[in-house]
């Protein structure tokens, strides 16, 4: 039995940073507002090696609509125009000098449902890896009935490990319910 337990915390650690690895994917998918985390997948050339934005200047929402980046060196805000041009987020820089704006459109009906298409793409990468997760400790628990475990032992691992993948598929839909909302909402 100690075994099935062992098995189960890792399985729930697992589908945990499933869903840390949704909610992050998420932030990267853009609701209409301005984030500071739009930003964070880019990477800025500092001293010959690619480094986080974040790292190199300090980013911003004044409003809704706006994202300022700041450079901590100023000889630095060419080279993140034009890493935030290459970025492919849609959103065009525009430097003064001292630092770069970003205006971030309001959403078209159209851009919304295609958002809310790549969030269901994430949230069922999720829910598969969620899966696969089950399946794995499922098979472990299988293969503990050769070291002597008794058959009802492991059906109840099964069940367990079962409650515990619906339960996470469960919180998935409601980060997928939530973010839908926000992207939705006008």
């Amino acid at each position: 039995m100690e075994e099935i337990e062992l098995y189960l915390d890792d399985a729930k650690d697992t589908m945990e940073k499933a869903l840390k690895h949704l909610a992050i994917e998420l932030t990267k998918i853009r609701a209409g507002k301005a984030s500071a985390q739009m930003l964070d997948g880019i990477q800025v050339e500092y001293y010959g090696s690619m480094t986080p934005l974040n790292q190199v200047a300090s980013v911003n929402t004044p409003d809704a609509r706006t994202i300022v980046v700041k450079p901590f060196e100023r000889k630095l805000i060419g080279e993140i125009e034009k890493a935030i041009r290459n970025s492919n987020i849609g959103l065009a820089p525009n430097n003064d000098g001292e630092m770069i704006r970003l205006s971030v459109p309001p959403l078209t009906e159209e851009r919304r449902r295609d958002l809310v298409k790549k969030v269901k793409q994430e949230v069922e990468v999720a829910k598969v890896n969620v899966r696969n997760i089950r399946k794995d400790t499922n098979e472990d628990i299988r293969k503990l009935t050769k070291e002597g475990v008794s058959e009802d032992a492991v059906k109840q691992g099964e069940e367990r490990v079962q409650k515990l993948t619906d339960a996470f598929i469960a919180r998935i839909d409601e980060t997928f319910a939530a973010k839908e909302k926000d992207i939705l909402v006008v």
